[in-house]
C-alpha cells in the first residue's frame, strides 16, 4: 500500500442484537457528501446474508459482507484479507464497520490498529447504540459482549428512546455517567438517528474490556461452510457474486445453514426465487415464534419483494429492491425445531 495515502477515517459502529445499528448507518449515508466513496464492512452472526439488503443503493458505497459468525474469532481469519483487498479496490474516503450484535469490539480493534493497518487507517470513535429497555432483560445486562460493548466505546447513543420508558433511559445515563474512563458523549435519539460529527471525534486510547476472553470462552459451530463471505458493491450490483460459488436452492427446497455461539443459535434459510409467499401466513408463522431475539427476512410476495424485521417481540416490514432469493434468519437463545419452522413456512407457500 501506498505510505504516504492519506489515512482513511474509520469507524466502529457497534451495539447489541437488534439496537438499530444499520438503521444508524443509513442515516449516515442519507448525509454522506456527494463526492465521497465509503466502504462498510457489514458482519452478521448468522449464515445467509441479509443486512446487505438493508443498505442503500446509490453511487460512491461499497458494502462488503462477513457472514457465519463474529468476525472476530469464527470468521477471523477472513478480516484481514477482506480488509486489505476492500481498500486497494475502493480506497474509501470513510471505512464504517458494523459487527454483529453478538460481537465482542476488542478483536476488531486490534485488528484496525495493528502492523496491517496502522498506516491506513484513522481509527475515529466507537459508536455504540443501546436500546435502554435492554436493561429490563437480565441475561442480556449480564452478558459480558454486552457489557464490553459498552466499556470499549467513546460515544453511547441510547437509541429507540420513544419505545422506551423515561425511567429505563434515566437509569442507563446514570450507569454511562459512572464509567471510567467517562464517554465522550451520551446521547438520546431515535430512528437510529447519530450527529454526523460524533463520527470524527478523536477515539479515547484508555478503554479496556472488563471481558477480554469473554468471546473466546464460546466457541462457534456453524454447519456447511465455516466461513463464508458475500461482496455487494451497489455500484455495480451485477456483480454480487462474480467469481463466487453459492449453493442453489430448488424450487420447494429451501437450503438451510445453521450455526451457535456465545450462548445463541441461529438458522437461516435461502429458497428459490420462484418460491412466492402468502404473506400474511407467514407472519402469523414467525411473530407465532417464542423466546427468539432476532429474526431477518428478504421474502417474496407476488410480483415483489419485502424486508422482514423482528426484534424480540416488535416487527415492521417493507418493501425492498432485493430479487435474487428469498431469505429467512432466526436467532434465539436456545435451539428451535428448526425442521418444523421449515415445514409452517413452507406450507404458507403459494401458487406461482
Amino acid at each position: 500500500m501506498n505510505e504516504h495515502r492519506k489515512l482513511i477515517p474509520t469507524n466502529i459502529i457497534t451495539g447489541f442484537l437488534g439496537v438499530g445499528k444499520t438503521t444508524a448507518i443509513n442515516g449516515l449515508l442519507a448525509n454522506k457528501p456527494e463526492e465521497e466513496s465509503w466502504a462498510i464492512l457489514v458482519n452478521e452472526f448468522g449464515q445467509v446474508g441479509i443486512d446487505q439488503e438493508m443498505l442503500p443503493d446509490q453511487d460512491g458505497l461499497h458494502v462488503k459482507e462477513l457472514v457465519g459468525g463474529c468476525m472476530c474469532c469464527a470468521v477471523g481469519a477472513s478480516l484481514n484479507k477482506t480488509l486489505s483487498l476492500l481498500i486497494e479496490r475502493v480506497n474509501p474516503d470513510r471505512l464504517i464497520i458494523e459487527p454483529t450484535g453478538l460481537g465482542h469490539p476488542e478483536g476488531i480493534m486490534d485488528t484496525l490498529m495493528g502492523p496491517a493497518f496502522r498506516d491506513v487507517l484513522d481509527l475515529r470513535a466507537t459508536v455504540c447504540l443501546l436500546d435502554p429497555r435492554l436493561l429490563e432483560q437480565q441475561e442480556v445486562v449480564s452478558n459480558e459482549t454486552f457489557q464490553d460493548q459498552l466499556s470499549l466505546s467513546d460515544v453511547v447513543i441510547l437509541n429507540k428512546c420513544d419505545l422506551a420508558d423515561e425511567t429505563l433511559i434515566e437509569v442507563a445515563e446514570t450507569s454511562l455517567a459512572g464509567m471510567f474512563p467517562p464517554k465522550q458523549y451520551v446521547g438520546r435519539t431515535t430512528q437510529g438517528v447519530i450527529d454526523f460529527d460524533l463520527l470524527d471525534r478523536v477515539r479515547n486510547g484508555q478503554l479496556s474490556a472488563q471481558f477480554p476472553d469473554a468471546h473466546s470462552a464460546h466457541a462457534h459451530h456453524h454447519e456447511h461452510e465455516h466461513e463464508r463471505e458475500h461482496e455487494h458493491d451497489h455500484h455495480h450490483h451485477h456483480e454480487h457474486h462474480k467469481g463466487k460459488t453459492e449453493e442453489l436452492s430448488e424450487p420447494g427446497k429451501p437450503i438451510r445453514k445453521t450455526g451457535n455461539g456465545s450462548g445463541f443459535f441461529s438458522c437461516g434459510w435461502i429458497f428459490h426465487r420462484d418460491d412466492r409467499f402468502d404473506y400474511w401466513a407467514l407472519e402469523e408463522v414467525l411473530n407465532g415464534l417464542e423466546g427468539v431475539s432476532r429474526i431477518k427476512g428478504v421474502i417474496r410476495i407476488g410480483g415483489d419483494w419485502v424486508l422482514f424485521n423482528r426484534v424480540q417481540d416488535e416487527h415492521d416490514f417493507d418493501k425492498v429492491a432485493y430479487r435474487r432469493d428469498s431469505r429467512i434468519e432466526i436467532i434465539s437463545p436456545r435451539a428451535l425445531d428448526w425442521d418444523e419452522i421449515e415445514r409452517a413456512m413452507l406450507a404458507c407457500q403459494i401458487e406461482s
